[in-house]
């Protein structure tokens, strides 16, 4: 249940099929939600989250159709109170191998690639899995123990070029960055909706973030 005081938190809607259990997770961390389908409901907020499900291009294509691409963009350059899940992890950085020649926001440098082919490993990487927090400072990962598990669906991962970003990695075949933090801007890989206890101790950790 949100207090009166909590900050608002944005979810962006630009037709996530999980959209519905990000709100409700956020709201069941203690968050104050509100649907963000414009740049003048995002005002009202204090902080945004973008999650994820579909493809690199679709996903920029609708946020572009609703006019929230730029206004995103300019948002995180501002250093403004974000989280992106999934393919609101993946769009921070210049470009994605599953939609060669969109652009994502750029943010970050490095891209997207797909996993490599590993006999005995199913792709998409679905199911639980462990981090390995390479940054326990990060307030996003407060409280969550050694080696938390968090359940991801993916078939690509980030590859960024400015490694001291990462706050901590998994391994699936080989390892990869499963999130990163830069300043307010926070990002990841699995699905904290998706995570149970461990999952919503991540948002209410993202909550307590914001000023």
């Amino acid at each position: 249940m949100a207090s009166v005081d909590s900050p608002t938190i944005g979810i962006v809607d630009y037709g996530s099929g999980n959209l519905r259990s990000v709100h409700r997770a956020v709201e069941h961390a203690g968050g104050l939600c509100s649907l963000v389908h414009s740049p003048s409901d995002a005002e009202r907020c204090k902080a945004l989250v973008v999650p994820g499900v579909g493809s690199f291009g679709d996903c920029a294509s609708q946020l572009k159709q609703i006019g929230l691409w730029d206004y995103l963009g300019r948002w995180i350059s501002d250093d403004r109170p974000y989280l992106g899940i999934c393919l609101g992890y993946q769009l921070l950085f210049d470009s994605s191998e599953e939609s060669p020649g969109v652009g994502g926001f750029g943010i970050l440098a490095g891209k997207a690639v797909h996993f490599p082919r590993v006999a005995g490993l199913k792709i998409p990487h679905m199911g639980w899995n462990q981090l390995h927090i390479t940054n326990p400072s990060d307030p996003l990962m407060t409280g969550l123990g050694v080696n938390p598990d968090f359940y991801f669906v993916h078939s690509y991962y980030p590859v960024p070029e400015e490694k001291g970003v990462i706050t901590s990695t998994c391994d699936y075949g080989l390892e990869f960055a499963a999130s990163i933090t830069r300043g307010n801007l926070s990002a990841v890989q699995f699905h904290p909706e998706k995570s149970q206890e461990i999952g919503l101790r991540m948002l209410r950790n993202f909550i307590a973030s914001i000023d």
